[in-house]
């Protein structure tokens, strides 16, 4: 089956990332072409990203506030404002619970963006607790934002999105073309400068070599993403549009 392509460029986009660097992996081309087009992009972080070091002498303290200002260059890489909203729990222990909720319920009700976006929290074998977790807060804080019996203590109107995207998707069936916008996802990353050995493989960020190694793999997926739908860059993910 061929992917659908392209859903209209949202008015507000509001991606939901377990940790910093998780949307702009996710889902970073497609706010960057979004944001280029108009759009305004909000990001929800769920931890705090304190465990995001394999240095064992790492101040964690410290750790937490260098990513949340790489978040905030990461955002402001994609176009968007840097404007940002960190829920702060402990990285590693995220629960999709009843207060998150809450949170994700009211970040939707307050910035009323057309389009959420999340990770799958459907996918198999995934391994990472918070990924599933802030997946399954993404998709139950759309239900929660939309109704107005959920939360009637938040004192903010309903909000129903017109869509919800999830990356990382094990069945994806939508693909938005990305054609033009590998550099800017590419720069979003690069702002997460704390994770750039951990994550992204890169041990010294002025080797030539390694850079464009992590360039060469942004490439080769966003091809293979594209591919899904026949066209040469994209991001996949699975729309879910009745909501």
């Amino acid at each position: 089956m061929t992917a659908a392509l392209d859903l209209p460029t949202p008015c507000r986009a509001l991606a939901i990332g377990a940790h910093p660097d998780d949307v702009e992996f996710g889902a970073g081309a497609t706010l960057a072409k979004w944001a280029s087009l108009g759009c305004e992009l909000v990001h929800v972080i769920c931890t705090d990203g304190s465990k995001g070091s394999w240095d064992p002498d790492e101040d964690l303290a410290e750790l937490v506030l260098v990513r949340q200002v790489e978040q905030r260059a990461a955002s402001r890489a994609l176009g968007g404002t840097g404007e940002v909203l960190f829920l702060g729990w402990p990285d590693g222990e995220l629960e999709s619970g009843i207060r998150q909720r809450y949170q994700i319920a009211a970040a939707i009700r307050r910035f009323r963006p057309d389009v959420v976006l999340g990770h799958d929290p459907w996918r198999r074998y995934r391994l990472h607790p918070d990924h599933r977790h802030a997946g399954y807060l993404a998709v139950d804080g759309v239900v929660a934002a939309r109704d107005p019996h959920f939360f009637p203590e938040q004192a903010l109107d309903p909000h129903r999105p017109s869509a919800l995207l999830l990356f990382e998707a094990d069945e994806p069936d939508h693909v938005e073309r990305v054609d033009g916008f590998a550099d800017a996802k590419f720069a979003a990353l690069m702002a997460h400068r704390s994770q750039l050995r951990s994550t992204m493989q890169v041990d010294d960020p002025g080797a030539e070599h390694q850079v464009g190694a992590l360039r060469e793999r942004v490439l080769a997926e966003l091809a293979a993403q594209g591919a899904l739908a026949g066209i040469a860059h994209g991001e996949a993910f699975k729309a879910i549009t009745d909501l």
